[in-house]
């Protein structure tokens, strides 16, 4: 608290002094080179690109290997944060929210090293509940065949059943 994502309302970000020192305490607590320190800029919204690009070189002088500034609303603001850091840029797509959608190809000519689709899974997976239970109030019907479901042998797998019934034998739990 106070850091609320910059695709909702009413967010703030805590002064960039604290935020850096948030920074330089990950660096200093990394025991791995292969353990990234990605440092987000939630300034954009609240404070301004300008702003938000200003904490993102902050971030990159306290030891940040890759910046992430959120919520750009623009493709040209886009193609603005990878101008001017000097450090890998990583961008986050919300579909439907602030930031425009591209497919992942469209962003490395920019300057993304990093392309993330955020909570897509979770909207398919809504719209996956949704069409299923709509299918199934509607016919009073569902089954493997309706295309609206996987399989059981695929849920299965999916849910790892093998192993679970592994670990239940090797722990005498059946």
């Amino acid at each position: 608290m106070p850091k609320k994502c910059e695709h909702f309302h009413r967010q703030s970000v805590i002064p960039a002094d604290e935020a850096t020192s948030k920074i330089k305490a990950a660096v200093d607590a990394r025991h791995s080179e292969n353990f990234l320190i990605i440092a987000r800029s939630d300034a954009r919204v609240s404070e301004g690109l300008a702003c938000a690009l200003e904490r993102a070189h902050t971030f990159i002088d306290a030891g940040a290997d890759v910046t992430f500034v959120e919520a750009s609303t623009s493709i040209e603001e886009l193609r603005q944060i990878p101008l001017a850091p000097l450090a890998p840029q990583f961008v986050s797509v919300v579909v439907g929210s602030k930031t425009p959608t591209l497919d992942a190809a469209g962003f490395g000519p920019m300057g993304y090293a990093l392309v993330s689709y955020a909570n897509a899974a979770l909207q398919g997976a809504v719209l996956g509940m949704t069409n299923a239970r709509t299918a199934l109030r509607d016919t009073r019907r569902l089954d493997e065949s309706s295309g609206l479901v996987v399989t059981f042998a695929k849920r299965q797998r999916f849910m790892r059943e093998d192993q679970v019934d592994d670990l239940a034998q090797q722990y005498k739990l059946n």
